[in-house]
């Protein structure tokens, strides 16, 4: 099967009409935060049980069409001996793989950050590939102030972005191209609204200097919210400014936006999706998600570590994929 055939069969199968992609790439260190608030130490062991239960939850795959795993997940096994990330594909669950090495400060760019990791990614690509692999996520971040992101921050995070996708699409790997404008801060919608358009102008430049194939890869947008320090906007709000921004910078040929949840809750998650879909009549995108913490909260919180609660785990995931999945359709009431 050549790298065009590869591409477009793994896009075939992440991409429809009601479901979406589980983020379960957290790095050691953040997947230790979010054991601490439940009091489970993060262990190899419970790492591998706790994704276990999420990748086993029955019918997971009537609402999840892939999982962005960490590096790790994909070489553990699951108690009864069965491969992570095969737990995924019985289910027709479409493995990935984190690809980026973290972030750092922007040199001679004061308060813009930047994302490591290309070094060894086409051999590593290989290696994930031979793993189960079929997509990969990158993601770079934008912060907001009165004077970030600046040119050389947008420039720069945008040539990162275009030249992981380019490795990607030449290792027959889908890419999830994730830019990602953060909520922290006392930022307006509108100002969240200006530089997210600036961002993904610069990022849809960059793809088109390094000659990606836009039908062969994913967009991980931000939704357009305020500030994580001023109030919650209306879902109403949010979907109006989000999809003007997409309409003004996603070219049509990218065939699904998943956006990431970044600092909202489960229930503001899905409620800014389905009004997002209900006001997206006619979108050339399927306009789904990339959820990390607001799909798994409810499970993490319904665990708490214990193996005895497992099942409880799987249904808080569940239930909440489903009701994002109804969100993909505009379907979702809160009730």
């Amino acid at each position: 099967m050549d790298t065009t055939t590869e591409l477009q069969q793994t896009i075939n199968d992440m991409v429809d009409n009601t479901r979406g992609i589980l983020a379960a790439d957290e790095s050691s260190p953040t997947i230790a935060k979010r054991f601490a608030a439940i009091k489970v130490e993060s262990t190899a062991e419970n790492r591998c049980h706790y994704r276990s239960v999420l990748l086993s939850t029955p019918d997971l795959g009537k609402y999840i069409s892939g999982v962005i795993l960490f590096e790790e997940t994909l070489q553990q096994k699951s108690s009864g001996g069965v491969p992570l990330v095969k737990l995924a594909s019985q289910q027709s669950i479409v493995p990935g793989i984190k690809v980026d090495k973290g972030k750092g400060p922007l040199p001679a760019s004061p308060g813009d950050l930047i994302t490591y990791g290309l070094d060894g990614l086409k051999e590593r690509l290989q290696v994930y590939k031979a793993q189960g692999a079929r997509f990969a996520k990158w993601r770079e971040v934008y912060s907001i102030s009165e004077t970030n992101p600046t040119i050389l921050g947008l420039t720069a995070n945008a040539e990162m972005l275009a030249r992981y996708a380019a490795v990607c699409q030449e290792a027959g790997i889908v890419p999830v191209v994730e830019p990602e404008v953060l909520m922290d801060g006392n930022h307006s919608i509108e100002r969240c609204s200006e530089v997210t358009e600036n961002v993904l102008h610069s990022v849809f430049h960059a793809l088109h200097q390094h000659h990606i194939c836009l039908e062969h890869m994913i967009l991980k947008p931000n939704m357009i919210v305020p500030g994580i320090s001023l109030r919650t906007a209306e879902p109403a709000e949010v979907a109006r400014e989000t999809l003007k921004v997409l309409r003004r910078t996603v070219p049509a040929a990218v065939p699904s936006i998943n956006f990431l949840s970044g600092g909202q809750g489960p229930e503001e998650a899905t409620r800014n999706l389905n009004a997002i879909n209900q006001l997206a009549e006619n979108a050339p995108w399927q306009l789904s998600i990339s959820y990390g913490r607001a799909l798994q909260q409810p499970a993490l919180q319904a665990w708490q570590g214990k193996t005895e609660n497992d099942a409880k785990a799987q249904q808080a995931l569940l239930n909440r994929a489903r009701l994002n999945s109804l969100a993909r359709q505009g379907k979702y009431e809160s009730e």
